[in-house]
């Protein structure tokens, strides 16, 4: 409970950032030598063209699906744990186990929630700007007031109705790749913690060290994996049917066009946002998760008491 209620507000916090690399991972233009586009000032720009609220699109499904994908990875990593234990009638997994056991819960979720982050993604990349030609009914231009973000609901009818109940699990393949993530960053953080405590003689590592140990581990584990998630993001997206360059068939599909299309850069748009966001929602999910903790300490204390 404590750990999903501090990943929602580390969520809330950061979404911003969210927001903003989503929307570079999508941008498929080349990067032009000396052009700064989006990445200086891209929170401004947004705020300019959209209001506060362009930061925060499609949010609501973010934490929804946040929410599923931490009750369907307990359930089916608790699942797992049970069936090695029973088999091997040890209290505890080995790591090997546990990094089986995660990786499989991780694929249960991304095939059950995949619905949700296509959504999610829309949402986040479509642009609720003002219209600055619209046309009145007496033929002059006029200025339109902002779109209307579009619900989850309307989001999703809008999918099945225009690409059909199928494209509810594009981007599938790069998301199972992902699942190789959370392994690559326990492999560098247990290898990273390996190497402090010889340095430090042995000594009892602190929460200052856990902390700075994770967020060094989830910044390799996404430098490593960027790629898949720029090529995710793109598949989740309304393909193109007329401009094959921006059609992507598979996975290596879209490596291959993006590095004839944009360079090797534009596998990494946004990557700075992203590790950044990285960073702090480790932070916030350790300090928030420390603090519902506490709570939920107090709350037990006072229920024992009645």
């Amino acid at each position: 409970m404590p750990g999903a209620g501090g990943g929602i507000v580390s969520m809330l916090l950061t979404y911003p950032l969210i927001t903003v690399s989503s929307r570079l991972q999508v941008e498929r233009k080349k990067a032009v030598e000396g052009e700064k586009g989006l990445k200086v000032d891209a929170i401004k720009k947004i705020v300019e063209k959209e209001g506060v609220r362009g930061l925060f699109a499609g949010v609501e499904s973010a934490v929804f699906g946040n929410a599923i994908t931490n009750g369907v990875y307990y359930f089916f990593f608790e699942s797992i744990k049970g069936s090695f234990q029973k088999a091997s009638n040890r209290k505890s997994m080995t790591t090997g186990q546990s990094m089986l056991a995660g990786a499989i819960a991780g694929a249960a979720v991304v095939l059950t929630t995949n619905p949700i982050w296509v959504i999610n993604m829309r949402q986040t990349t479509r642009k609720n700007s003002v219209d600055e030609e619209a046309v009145g009914p007496d033929g002059v231009k006029v200025t339109a007031s902002p779109r209307s973000p579009p619900s989850f609901i309307q989001m999703l009818t809008q999918i099945v109705k225009q690409d059909g109940i199928g494209a509810l699990w594009q981007g599938t393949l790069p998301a199972l790749i992902l699942v190789i993530n959370p392994i690559i960053q326990y492999t560098v953080f247990e290898r990273l913690k390996a190497r402090l405590q010889r340095l430090g003689g042995g000594r009892a590592l602190g929460n200052l060290d856990f902390f700075l140990l994770g967020a060094i581990s989830k910044l390799v584990a996404t430098a490593i994996t960027y790629p898949y998630i720029v090529i995710k993001s793109r598949m989740q997206l309304r393909q193109s049917q007329s401009d094959e360059s921006q059609r992507y068939h598979s996975v290596l599909d879209g490596l291959r066009k993006i590095i004839k299309y944009e360079g090797v850069e534009g596998l990494y748009k946004g990557i700075e946002f992203k590790l950044v966001q990285s960073v702090l929602t480790s932070a916030f999910l350790f300090m928030a998760k420390e603090q519902f903790y506490q709570y939920a300490v107090i709350l037990l204390a006072l229920v024992r008491k009645r």
